[in-house]
């Protein structure tokens, strides 16, 4: 076939991540197939059913990804309408009947100057793909339509990590509620105190100046709270698929930040070839356009096809009679080849076809720039995981200390031999540590989903799945012949209307099904 023969291109891959020499971030010693389960799943590494019931709630019923899976039957339609080339490119059956009439001044009209006229034909043009111009037409709508579900793989991936990370974000903003809510009561008590002590005579009003600024500080971050939780849960509920609420329910357990586990199964940087949908998807999208090229270089040589046409032509003029239509001395036919070749065009096909290989040229680069992106995405993610982790360990220390020091200083105020100021200190200092804390909390788990989601894994959840739910596609059907296409069996092999290579005697370039 004219045109060149996709090759992936060279991508610079690191030979491990950098931050393995933690503990937390090289891989487990478990098998391969292992590995890949966890990634797979890698949602369940947290334990914890409402993140799971979320998750396969978004995979049944989010909006973006039924789009996409739409979208991934028109590429597969596509791809039919290019097949449709192999085969006669025209064919057309048409019959005609007219009432003429001759004008008067015509010479030979000397008798009648009306007459009635039947025809019935068939036509027929058939190409024939001797440079493989066709062939790369197939090949290029086969890439797109690979890419298509690369595309949708891409979405399934982001869609499991904005859910989680979204529900983790709830879990974070629940649990600093919380907090605030508790530091309210503690500063309450403090302001009792130090109102008691002030009708006492014991210290100034300052004193509950002091407590009571410290208090409303801190009641005013309670708002600002809700609305972020408020919002939160709205953003989940779109991912979900549902209007405003409709996962109060599912909301409704423990309001625990999810537990990272202590490892993540992060392999090695050559995985994201093939794990991740997006690398796929920029390598498809660069086979299909390479194909192009060579559909862009036929244009330069002869194009040959068979045409042929047969019909019966009949009228009433003189002796005829419009019951000759179907007798055989009204047949017509002509059949032969024709050669067509645009001899004179050579600069804009030229000029095409340079447009069509800088196309592809981007597309290349473009993929070399998803894998680094790609090594990128994990590495920050895996930084983010041990990082927090190792922040949240000395923020429990301090939150354990501020603790204490707030214990300390309420029993010295109490005793006068502290000022309210020591006290003010001692809770500001546990709030933020608190605060701080489930914060890093948080961060550890979003730190272990962002590198889950840079390494591909959660869309092989719809593996032998449909790409659209049955409401849709009991909708499409109704409306359009899909044939059987609405289902997972379009990914195999034995798909309908899909050459195989075998059935083209092997020939390179077309689709391997």
């Amino acid at each position: 076939m004219i045109g060149p023969d996709f090759q992936r291109p060279p991508a610079k891959l690191a030979t491990h991540w950098t931050d393995t020499a933690d503990p937390g971030a090289a891989s487990p010693p478990t098998s391969e197939s292992a590995t890949e389960a966890q990634q797979r799943d890698w949602w369940r590494v947290f334990d914890d059913p409402t993140l799971t019931q979320l998750v396969e709630t978004a995979y049944r019923q989010n909006l973006t990804l039924q789009a996409a899976g739409v979208r991934v039957l028109q590429a597969r339609a596509q791809l039919g309408v290019a097949l449709g080339e192999f085969f006669p490119q025209e064919q057309s059956v048409s019959a005609k009947y007219s009432y003429d009439r001759i004008p008067l001044t015509v010479p030979y009209n000397l008798i009648d100057n009306t007459y009635q006229q039947a025809l019935f034909g068939a036509q027929a043009a058939w190409e024939l793909d001797l440079w493989g111009k066709i062939r790369r037409a197939i090949q290029s709508a086969d890439a797109a339509f690979l890419a298509s579900v690369a595309s949708y793989d891409d979405v399934l991936v982001t869609l499991l990590g904005d859910v989680a990370s979204t529900y983790v974000k709830i879990r974070t903003l629940e649990a600093q509620l919380r907090i605030a809510h508790e530091n309210v009561v503690k500063q309450e008590l403090a302001l009792k105190i130090a109102s008691n002590r002030f009708k006492g005579g014991v210290v100034s009003k300052r004193d509950v100046y002091q407590a009571e600024n410290a208090l409303g500080q801190t009641q005013s971050s309670i708002p600002g709270l809700e609305k972020d939780l408020a919002q939160a849960k709205n953003a989940l509920c779109v991912l979900l698929g549902l209007p405003p609420g409709g996962a109060d329910e599912m909301l409704a357990g423990p309001s625990t930040i999810p537990v990272a586990p202590p490892e993540v199964a992060a392999g090695i940087p050559a995985d994201l070839l093939r794990r991740r949908p997006d690398v796929r998807k920029a390598e498809l999208d660069a086979a299909a356009q390479s194909a192009q090229i060579g559909y862009a270089k036929a244009d330069l040589l002869p194009a040959l096809s068979l045409v042929g046409n047969v019909g019966t032509v009949a009228s009433d003029i003189g002796n005829a009679s419009l019951t000759d239509l179907f007798t055989g001395r009204s047949v017509s036919h002509s059949v032969g080849p024709a050669v067509q070749w645009n001899v004179l065009n050579y600069g804009q096909i030229t000029n095409n076809v340079r447009v069509q290989d800088a196309k592809l040229q981007a597309l290349l680069v473009d993929y070399q720039n998803a894998v680094l992106t790609a090594q990128k995405d994990v590495q920050n993610g895996l930084v983010a995981f041990v990082k927090s982790r190792a922040q949240s360990i000395y923020l429990a220390e301090s939150t354990k200390a501020a603790e204490g020091a707030l214990t300390i200083a309420m029993n010295q105020y109490k005793e006068g031999t502290a000022d309210f100021t020591t006290v003010l200190v001692a809770e500001e200092n546990l709030y933020e540590a608190q605060s701080d804390l489930a914060t890093a909390r948080g961060d550890i788990a979003l730190g272990l989903i962002t590198a889950y989601r840079a390494l591909g894994g959660g869309w092989q959840i719809r593996e032998g799945n449909d790409f659209v739910p049955e409401a849709t596609r009991t909708e499409m059907a109704e409306r359009t012949d899909w044939g059987t296409w609405l289902s997972p069996q379009l990914l195999q092999p034995d798909a309908p209307g899909l050459p195989s290579a075998d059935d083209a005697s092997g020939a390179p370039g077309l689709p391997e099904w």
